[in-house]
């Protein structure tokens, strides 16, 4: 609050009149306040690429009941387009010390953000003691604490039960030989079996790691840190990749075909609009073909002979707090609520993904109920987005994915390629 002091050399009367009345200006600011609540608020700065454009989120509900929940502060969130946009945005702003209090994070940004002493580090917070064993790798770096876990999200199968019916299957495939089996009986009845929408390589790369959570970490639940630790190779995906292959060798997908369609747009479109029995995707995407009125399922890909095959999750979206936010409690208590899965629910419902925390209770609804269930009896691996399959490895994977669809490489060059990523 400020005012112009009366100075100069005047009578005392008149000083003593001016500054009487300075006073009474300032208690009447000072009432005015004190009785809007607004003007004592403290403010804190939200960066996220989820909670606006396409990907709303429910990400103001959950802030909004921040606010009942702390009236003395008032969020200010601000949605940025996600990666590259996020990262050339954010990273000089953490840099120079002008960034919001609590940014988004993935598992990639912690090891790169919190090594470089961008975050604060949140080893201490009560919550930490909660979070899922399989989840703490990718929140931590260096032994520290760098970020709070928002979800775990599937990559995985959706079915059209619709078009199932058609071809007369009344139920889901779990094995292999059954999925196997599907794909024929819709194909026959003159139904797209499968779409793998690939042209920006991620779908390829992304399938053969929901393969591979059946048939390689059934059998080592350890392998990504024996590869990282050159006591396993790529030769241990051998039969993954043979699998996928084997969906084009069998008629049911033209790869070819399918690098020319959008993962994130046309794919989505075509399953929605019934094109065909089955899909790959992330489970983000149920909240768009429910408001479509597809009557589908989110299931594990059934790869192997056994009825329990493996849900393939990555650890999605983080809160992270600046290391140089001046209002760093309110970040804390923000952290804090979305700590507890009954506040972060309208996010975990709109991502249908799971909560990362011990004993929360994760959404689930008819379409993802199967998917749910074998996340809550342990049967998951998550994608090692914070070892060998970082963000550079990860584009080299979907490329050389690509490169054999095309049959530029057979399989053999294929998994001896991957080797190098470790």
């Amino acid at each position: 609050m400020f005012f112009n002091r009366v100075g100069g050399r005047k009578a005392g009367r008149i000083a003593i009149t001016a500054l009487a009345f300075a006073s009474i200006v300032a208690l009447a600011g000072c009432s005015a306040a004190a009785s809007n609540p607004a003007g004592a608020k403290t403010v804190l700065k939200v960066y996220g690429w989820k909670g606006g454009g396409t990907e709303l989120a429910n990400v103001a509900q959950v802030n909004q009941a921040f606010e009942k929940a702390n009236p003395s502060i008032q969020v200010e969130f601000q949605y940025i387009r996600s990666d590259p946009t996020y990262t050339q945005r954010v990273q000089p702003e953490l840099l120079a010390g002008n960034s919001a209090d609590v940014v988004m994070t993935d598992g990639s940004k912690v090891d790169t953000w919190g090594k470089a002493g961008y975050l604060a580090d949140l080893s201490s917070e009560s919550w930490t003691e909660n979070v899922l064993p399989a989840a703490k790798p990718f929140i931590t770096a260096q032994s520290k604490v760098y970020a709070e876990p928002m979800e775990l999200i599937g990559i995985s199968l959706y079915a059209n039960n619709t078009l199932l019916k058609k071809a007369g299957i009344d139920q889901v495939p779990t094995t292999w030989a059954d999925f196997n089996a599907d794909l024929q009986k819709v194909k026959q009845a003159g139904i797209t079996p499968i779409s793998l929408p690939n042209k920006n390589g991620w779908t390829g790369e992304a399938a053969l790691g929901a393969i591979a959570a059946s048939l390689v970490y059934q059998k080592n639940k350890n392998w990504d840190a024996n590869f990282v630790a050159g006591k396993a190779n790529f030769s241990d995906w051998s039969s993954s990749l043979a699998q996928l292959m084997s969906l084009h060798d069998s008629g049911y997908v033209n790869f070819k075909d399918e690098l020319g369609v959008d993962e994130w747009s046309t794919g989505l479109s075509d399953f929605t609009a019934g094109k065909s029995a089955f899909y790959f995707q992330g489970a983000w995407n149920q909240t768009a073909i429910a408001q479509a009125n597809v009557n589908d399922s989110f299931i594990p890909w059934p790869a192997n002979s056994g009825s329990k095959p493996t849900a393939n999750l990555f650890a999605g979206t983080m809160w992270s707090i600046n290391a140089k936010t001046k209002v760093k409690s309110a970040a804390q208590k923000y952290l804090q609520f979305w700590a507890d899965s009954k506040n972060a629910a309208p996010y975990l419902t709109s991502e249908n993904a799971i909560a990362p925390f011990a004993g929360a209770k994760s959404p689930s609804t008819p379409a993802t109920s199967s998917f749910v269930a074998a996340v809550e009896s342990g049967n998951y691996r998550i994608l090692p987005s914070n070892t060998w399959l970082k963000a550079a490895n990860e584009t080299t994977m979907q490329q050389r994915m690509q490169a054999l669809w095309l049959g530029q490489i057979t399989q053999q060059q294929f998994l001896a390629e991957m080797n190098n990523l470790r």
